[in-house]
């Protein structure tokens, strides 16, 4: 994806909904050109296309949250690979960094077992790789393509794994990691109780933001993986609360 596919991708994160015709104007190129970055991205099923104007298919959707910051998630992914071994049995979560960790091992590893409550990942690992994966059930959010509710527990207490590798949306300094639905978060907790390590890999300017819903799993978070634009005070306060940042 070229660099003002990014932009585009900015500008929609930020807009929601944007005029072709001044966007063009503002990246300074044609609508000819405008609407060819318009059309593949709406072939990823990233944007929607409106008479004049395009819009984000929703915020959830993980192909969208793949694409954005793509290089940083991309290096995050490798560098949170190396912790995993051949042969592990290993748990994954819904996001685009864990999408991207998912391929990656699928390059890199050989013979893993792969527990997820993401049809996403499920589905787009799926022709890449003869890992298992088995996928963790429950009622299905359908933008964010995960599964969520108490069938998730009732699923992930049959497994114990050495890592959980999840995502977040947000940070706050008085509740910690955070996340945008209160399903969603509490499947984070029921599958954190069935893993040694927690990790949690997220592009830094999460840590800017915080959202509504605590996770509540900070005690068991032992790593964060996340680039090098993460700010020196919240690097030192990571470490503070006994987590090991690692800056890609």
């Amino acid at each position: 994806m070229n660099n003002r596919c990014q932009t585009i991708l900015s500008l929609l994160t930020e807009e929601q909904k944007i005029d072709v015709s001044a966007l063009a104007k503002k990246l300074q190129v044609s609508q000819v050109t405008i609407r060819k970055d318009l059309d593949e991205l709406e072939r990823r099923g990233i944007v929607i296309r409106e008479h004049g104007f395009a819009r984000l298919c929703s915020a959830e959707n993980v192909a969208y949250r793949i694409a954005y910051h793509y290089e940083e998630k991309r290096r995050i992914a490798v560098r949170a690979a190396e912790l995993v071994s051949d042969g592990e049995t290993l748990m994954i979560e819904n996001g685009s960094c864990c999408a991207l960790l998912a391929e990656v091992l699928t390059q890199t590893k050989h013979n893993l077992t792969i527990l997820t409550n993401s049809v996403f990942i499920a589905d787009y690992i799926r022709n890449r790789t003869d890992f298992q994966i088995i996928v963790l059930g429950g009622i299905y959010q359908p933008h964010a393509q995960v599964l969520v509710g108490p069938m998730v527990r009732q699923c992930a207490e049959n497994f114990y794994v050495p890592h959980f590798f999840l995502g977040i949306d947000g940070y706050s300094p008085r509740t910690g990691f955070t996340n945008r639905d209160s399903m969603r978060a509490q499947a984070v907790r029921d599958m954190a109780h069935q893993a040694d390590e927690l990790i949690v890999l997220t592009e830094s300017e999460k840590f800017a933001h915080s959202s509504t819903v605590p996770l509540n799993v900070s005690s068991q978070i032992k790593t964060v993986i996340t680039d090098s634009k993460l700010d020196a005070e919240m690097y030192a306060q990571l470490q503070n609360s006994g987590i090991t940042p690692i800056l890609v």
